[in-house]
């Protein structure tokens, strides 16, 4: 099954394009599709606006960038985790995987 990783962030968010330096490469690495979502991207913001809402309605308490681990993204999608905020490579990596195995342990 494949997993997509979407991450929701914004062209001013210097904490955003710092981790642009290697969340797609990480994301590859761990077998993940990754679409980055720029919120000034209203064509592919709202394709995928619905799967942000639906864990963040009021986008209070999100995290800049935001990554949602999605299954089925562009049909009936299920959130299966996230993660928020900066942090370096390895941490970004760790956070992933761990999701990942929770999920392979859960099905």
């Amino acid at each position: 099954m494949n997993l997509t990783l979407l991450k929701f962030s914004s062209e001013d968010c210097g904490t955003c394009h710092r981790m642009s330096h290697y969340d797609s490469i990480v994301s590859e690495e761990l077998g993940l599709i990754f679409v980055s979502v720029l919120l000034q991207d209203v064509q592919i913001y709202r394709k995928y606006r619905n799967i942000l809402l639906s864990k963040y309605p009021k986008k209070e308490g999100m995290g800049w960038p935001t990554y949602l681990l999605v299954k089925e993204p562009d049909g009936d999608f299920e959130v299966i985790g996230e993660v928020k905020g900066g942090m370096p490579k390895g941490e970004f990596r760790k956070r992933l995987s761990t999701i990942l195995s929770n999920n392979e342990n859960n099905q």
